[in-house]
């Protein structure tokens, strides 16, 4: 399985987010805007039938004139219930000592007036507002100012309280807040949807890519949309002009090692004829050019391989031959090498990479075993689908201490002269593993000999 690193931004959430953000956002200033207007609206409503007890009152004292005593027959029940919450009130303003007439609810309490809490008036002098009522609960007030020439100025009060359009607005509010809930979840499941399908073309181009990788395709392939298709087309290009590059490189080393290697040859030949110090000296740095240009052209080709896309090497299958021709190399020293059964795992470059570098330490490890060479495989998953191919080859030799395991990966170092070798072994599988991205390390066997891990990208 691939391990995603947890700081890793990813698209997918940042979308869903961002979505849910702006409908949170959207759908709670829609309901703060239909809650409001629905409060609005109820308050309308309820004053527009405090109106009609309102106007009514109206009525009655300008047909009663100077006699009052009738007035207030609204033929509603509730006004006639002590603190019922619906009260009428009528004031004479214009006489020395206030003539008040109320309803039987309002028992022997009184009405505030909305002109003293400072409540504007609205269209025909009329105000409508929000006061503290006889028994401590919330009334919604509606007042008029009337005249009636001779017979007095009135201030007629119409009032109710307001646990009514309170539980109203409540219960719209509570019906808006799961109507809203239920509208966000059903939104953000078609959000999530939108984002699973909208995005799957990019993770078939990361399948396809990933396929070009590891070497099991050698191209992008797909149909994509419009936005993708020009990224697709692009990557094959890379991948082509990636190939052409390769390839050109190799001919390139391939030109230049013919190119040298045949005068060394003729120089070499031609001194050999020779017995003399200036023959043997010639000889002698011409075995060394030669050794130091096959080096470098190795080295160089390895490092086009190294950049090559989508070469991959089946391990258990290259190990298993390496093996079977070392067996045949030291059969009569009746050494053994164990290997663990055929890996599943692909090295992530060509073969004849893996057979220089595996086929270098496991020439090195049968040179100096006494009885046994061991092997074993393992692939470790990384981050991004990036893989550590590790490959532990140990011996049962003498094995080589801190100072001589260092001076052991140097170019053309040889720690003892009477074993067959150019030198050139171990320091070829550390600046070939460098190109790959891997490494080599050599440490104390538990066999009791020398221990080579190398490491290399693997798939």
């Amino acid at each position: 399985m691939r391990a995603a690193p947890l700081a890793r931004p990813s698209l997918s959430r940042r979308l869903f987010l961002l979505a849910a953000f702006w409908m949170v956002v959207i759908l709670g200033l829609a309901g703060v805007l239909l809650s409001a207007y629905y409060r609005t609206t109820a308050e309308a409503a309820f004053d527009e039938r405090l109106g009609v007890y309102l106007r009514a009152l109206v009525a009655d004292v300008a047909a009663s004139g100077d006699d009052q005593r009738d007035v207030g027959q609204l033929g509603d029940p509730q006004f006639e219930l002590v603190l019922s919450g619906w009260y009428w009130q009528i004031t004479r303003l214009d006489s020395e000592k206030p003539d008040i007439r109320s309803s039987r609810s309002l028992f022997a309490a009184r009405l505030p007036r909305l002109a003293e809490l400072n409540v504007p008036a609205g269209v025909g002098g009329a105000r409508s507002g929000y006061a503290e009522g006889p028994d401590g609960r919330r009334l919604r007030i509606v007042e008029r100012q009337i005249s009636v020439g001779d017979n007095g100025l009135y201030l007629v009060q119409v009032a109710a309280t307001t646990e009514a359009i309170d539980a109203q607005i409540s219960r719209f509010e509570l019906a808006l807040a799961i109507a809203f809930a239920l509208l966000a979840a059903g939104l953000l499941g078609v959000i999530a949807v939108q984002i699973v399908v909208g995005l799957r073309p990019l993770r078939t181009l990361e399948t396809s890519v990933n396929a070009v990788r590891t070497g099991t395709s050698e191209k992008v392939e797909g149909v994509y949309p419009t936005e993708l298709a020009p990224l697709a087309d692009e990557l094959n290009l890379l991948v082509s002009a990636n190939r052409d590059v390769v390839e050109r490189a190799r001919t390139q080393v391939g030109n230049l090692a013919h190119a040298l290697k045949t005068p060394l040859s003729v120089l070499f030949n031609e001194a050999g004829e020779d017995d003399g110090p200036l023959a043997a000296k010639v000889r002698e740095q011409a075995a060394i050019m030669r050794d130091q240009v096959a080096f470098y052209l190795d080295r160089a080709r390895a490092a086009a391989r190294a950049g090559a896309i989508g070469a991959t090497t089946d391990v258990g299958s290259a190990l298993d031959a390496l093996l079977r021709t070392f067996r045949k190399i030291h059969r009569e020293r009746e050494i053994a090498c164990i290997a663990p059964p055929p890996a599943t795992s692909r090295f992530l470059g060509e073969s004849q990479d893996f057979d220089d570098l595996v086929g270098n330490l496991l020439d090195n490890a049968c040179k100096w075993a006494a009885e046994r060479v061991d092997v074993s495989v393992a692939l470790e998953e990384a981050p991004a689908g990036r893989a550590t191919l590790e490959i532990v080859i140990d011996d049962d030799g003498p094995g080589l201490s801190p100072d001589e395991r260092v001076e052991a990966v140097r170019r053309g170092r040889r720690l003892d002269e009477t074993k067959p070798g150019s030198g050139l072994g171990l320091s070829i599988v550390t600046d070939l593993a460098a190109a790959y991205g891997g490494s080599l390390a050599l440490d104390q066997s538990p066999l009791g000999g020398l221990r080579a891990t190398l490491r290399l990208p693997g798939v």
